[in-house]
C-alpha cells in the first residue's frame, strides 16, 4: 500500500502573510502566517520551525507545505525563519530571541487571526527541533507555548548533539555552562509544556539519543509526551525520499503526522475525525 505523508493544501485560504521579527544588521526573522479558511478555524496555531543544520533554513518541504498541511485540519500554520546562530555575526542567542519574539506576535494577533491564545504551539524539525525546544525550556511568562511538536529533533549541544549545530551555538571551545543552557533535555521541569516526539533509530544524521534522553526528562519531571521511535526511516522519517510533510513513501515512519493528529486531538486541539 502507498502511504501519503501530505495532502494538497487546496484549502489555505490566501498567500502567507509576512510579519518581521527582529532585525540586526543585514538580517532579519520573520514569519510566514498561512491562515486556513475563516469558516474551517478552529482557534490552534502551531509556529513552525524548519530545520538546515544551522546552515539554512528549509522553508519549503519542512516550512510552508507544512503550514498548508495543518490549515487542511483548521489550524493556522505559521512558518518561523529564523536567524542562524554563527551566521551574519549572530551569537547563539537569536535562535531563543526569534522563538520568543514569534510566540508573542502569534498570542498578540490572536484575535485578529481566529486564534486562542492558550492554543499556540511550537513545532521543529532537525535544527528546528532545537529551536522549538529552547522555546519550551526557557521561555517567559508571556511566552510558553502551550505545546511541543518535535520531529527528528536536534535537541542537546552535547555526545549527541549534530556537529554543525554544536559549532553553530557553541563555538569552537565549548563552556560546559553554555553546553548546558542550550541541551534541552537539561533543562525540562514539571512546567514544559506536554510534547510529541517522533524519530527513527536509524537515523544517521541526527541521533535518537536526542529524543531518548529528552523523552526521559519528560518522564522524569512528569510532563505529558508521547514518542514515536520507528526502527527505519532515516532522518526525514521517510527513508531517504524527503523531509517534513511532502512526497510519499511506503515505509511506515512516513505516517508519523497522522500519529500528530491523533495526539492533538487525545489533547483535546482537534475533534475525533481530525477536522476543524
Amino acid at each position: 500500500m502507498l502511504l501519503a505523508c501530505g495532502g494538497s493544501g487546496a484549502s489555505a485560504a490566501a498567500a502567507p502573510l509576512e510579519i518581521p521579527l527582529i532585525k540586526q544588521g543585514n538580517d532579519q526573522s520573520s514569519l510566514f502566517v498561512h491562515l486556513p479558511l475563516p469558516d474551517k478555524r478552529n482557534g490552534v496555531a502551531v509556529i513552525i520551525c524548519p530545520g538546515g543544520g544551522y546552515a539554512r533554513v528549509s522553508m519549503g518541504d519542512e516550512g510552508h507545505d507544512v503550514a498548508r498541511w495543518f490549515n487542511e485540519h483548521g489550524v493556522t500554520g505559521i512558518v518561523l525563519k529564523y536567524r542562524l546562530p554563527g551566521k551574519n555575526g549572530n551569537p547563539p542567542t537569536v535562535v531563543l530571541d526569534d522563538a520568543k519574539a514569534a510566540i508573542r506576535q502569534v498570542r498578540a494577533h490572536a484575535e485578529e487571526w481566529g486564534i486562542d491564545p492558550h492554543h499556540v504551539g511550537i513545532m521543529g524539525f532537525s535544527a528546528g527541533g532545537h529551536v522549538a525546544v529552547m522555546a519550551g525550556t526557557h521561555y517567559d511568562a508571556d511566552t510558553r507555548p502551550d505545546f511541543t511538536i518535535l520531529i527528528y529533533p536536534v535537541i542537546s549541544v552535547g555526545q549527541y548533539g549534530f556537529p554543525g549545530c554544536n559549532a553553530a551555538i557553541l563555538g569552537s571551545h565549548p563552556d560546559p555552562e553554555q553546553v548546558k543552557f542550550y541541551s534541552g533535555e537539561l533543562n525540562v521541569t514539571k512546567d514544559t509544556p506536554p510534547t510529541f516526539l517522533a524519530h527513527a533509530e536509524n537515523d544517521a544524521s541526527v541521533s535518537v539519543r536526542n529524543s531518548l534522553d529528552f523523552y526521559q526528562a519528560l518522564l522524569q519531571a512528569k510532563v505529558p509526551a508521547e514518542m514515536h521511535i520507528y526502527e527505519v526511516g532515516g532522518h526525514g522519517l521517510k527513508g531517504g525520499h524527503g523531509y517534513g510533510i511532502g512526497g510519499v513513501s511506503r515505509i511506515i515512519s512516513s505516517t508519523w503526522n497522522a500519529r500528530l493528529l491523533d495526539w492533538m486531538t487525545q489533547r483535546g486541539l482537534l475533534k475525533p475525525d481530525h477536522q476543524p
